[in-house]
């Protein structure tokens, strides 16, 4: 898996952005470690999802890309596809909740996708999209459990070792585990002593309670502010790579997460949204003790005025 990661890397080159990798005194003087922020929030669409996107519809054949391509997402997955898409010329088709961020919203149709909104209270994306690739003979690109995919998110880390050199641990926030699984094999293959940690929502703490367990716990719309976390499980995929390949899961409160997005925007003036600052919300809440150095992914900074203004008033 680890050489994917690799050949994903050299496909990216020229279409993703190399996000930069960020320090602070203050941070580092609060946790007692030597801290590195991996910033995808200046990715492209503003996430690290166009990296699995694109890594994964740029190796379609000239039929499927023809075809089109659909997938389901509550916003960032969403705007990579649509993004991506418009780039090499497919056409995508996006089922979105009717209650997702309106600025992911606007964003996935301004990139000019076919997006269909459904009522996350009463119907099953999955079971919507695949009923619409069924009828349209589309490609399905699932948001974290698909090889390319994941493969594709993994590429973020090369490129923090490439920054910030050798890591004795990395924190990773969790949804569905395509970018904790993706980080983390990458992290192993180029030190395969850095402790990896996925962290999650408490509200959303299925990956927890699975890792610790070894059997795959569903949770089923959580109201968490994470929203980029609100998936249901890890996947077929997911679940497996992560048992095999991170060594903890951590979950953190909402008050943790609030925390984690003040202390960026007021110290940092970064902009990241609360799915974004998990693991350094575990840093500062000390659910995590860090090593000496310890990156962190702040995988993305799509938020809405609503929320920014909730967080910045609490």
């Amino acid at each position: 898996m680890f050489s994917r990661i690799i050949k994903a890397r050299e496909r990216l080159e020229g279409y993703a952005n190399i996000t930069p990798t960020m320090t602070s005194g203050t941070l580092n003087n609060l946790v007692g470690a030597d801290v590195h922020l991996k910033c995808e929030n200046f990715q492209k669409t503003g996430a690290f999802k166009f990296r699995g996107a694109f890594n994964s519809i740029s190796k379609l054949s000239g039929e499927e890309k023809s075809n089109g391509v659909i997938t389901y997402s509550s916003g960032n997955h969403a705007q990579a596809v649509a993004l991506v898409g418009k780039m090499l010329n497919v056409k995508t088709t996006i089922v979105m909740p009717g209650n997702a961020p309106a600025i992911k919203l606007a964003a996935t149709k301004g990139y000019g996708a076919n997006v269909i909104e459904y009522d996350p209270q009463t119907q099953s994306r999955e079971g919507l999209a695949l009923k619409i690739q069924k009828e349209q003979g589309l490609t399905m690109i699932p948001p974290f459990d698909h090889l390319d995919v994941i493969a594709g998110q993994g590429t973020a880390v090369l490129e923090l070792f490439d920054q910030a050199g050798p890591l004795d641990m990395l924190l990773t926030p969790c949804g569905g585990g395509g970018l904790l699984s993706g980080s983390a094999i990458a992290a192993k293959g180029v030190n395969p002593d850095c402790t990896v940690i996925g962290v999650e929502p408490e509200l959303a703490d299925d990956a927890c309670r699975s890792f610790k367990t070894g059997i795959l716990h569903t949770v089923k719309n959580p109201a968490t502010i994470a929203d980029g976390t609100r998936t249901s499980s890890l996947g077929k995929i997911t679940f497996p790579l992560v048992l095999e390949h991170v060594d903890d899961m951590v979950a953190v409160s909402e008050k943790d997460i609030i925390h984690a997005v003040q202390f960026l925007f007021f110290r940092m003036k970064l902009v990241v949204e609360p799915s974004g600052v998990l693991g350094l919300a575990a840093l500062l809440s000390k659910k995590i003790a860090p090593k000496k150095k310890t990156g962190i992914i702040l995988s993305g900074g799509n938020i809405d005025a609503k929320t920014m203004g909730f967080i910045m008033n609490q």
